[in-house]
């Protein structure tokens, strides 16, 4: 039996195979100052942190940035960029 997540944005129990896991990470630049965090997709579910689950589609990325569920479910504080992600999904990325 395949293991189940609940998507962020929808809040909708799926298995984690049709699933994005997303994590937080650092944005340090060359000159070495942190600029604060970003969402990665995890595509092998084995970055070190916490991890949100969310469905591949940008309903699902809308509610969630709407309802600022990553930064509650990451247990992240601040602002979080989200332009990796949303670029993803929108497919002007390759995965």
């Amino acid at each position: 039996m395949e293991p189940v997540r609940t998507c962020v944005g929808c809040r909708a129990r799926a298995t984690r195979s049709s699933l994005l896991r997303v994590v937080a990470k650092e944005v340090i630049p060359e000159d070495g100052v942190p600029e604060g965090r970003a969402l990665v997709v995890d595509e092998s579910a084995t970055l070190p942190g916490r991890g949100a689950w969310l469905h591949p589609s940008r309903e699902c990325f809308h509610t969630a940035v709407t309802r600022r569920a990553f930064g509650r479910a990451l247990r992240v504080e601040g602002v979080l960029d989200t332009t990796t992600l949303e670029n993803r999904l929108n497919g002007t990325v390759n995965p």
